[in-house]
């Protein structure tokens, strides 16, 4: 079996945040490197910059205690 089938049982069914367009794409779609993901659900996708800048929060809080 090729490479390309292979690929193509992995990604089938991903969902991706699209940061050019501001929304849910499914996997084909913009580059990757415009996009957030892959997630398994449209939801997940839709929730991908909430779940970002709750990370960030996190990670700047313990860095603070860091200091």
């Amino acid at each position: 079996m090729s490479l390309r089938g292979r690929i193509g049982r992995v990604t089938e069914g991903q969902w991706w945040f699209c940061l050019t367009h501001m929304r849910v794409e499914p996997d084909q779609g913009c580059p990757n490197k415009d996009r957030m993901g892959p997630y398994a659900t449209q939801e997940e996708a839709a929730g991908a910059l909430q779940r970002a800048a709750e990370r960030n929060k996190a990670w700047d809080e313990a860095e603070q205690d860091d200091d």
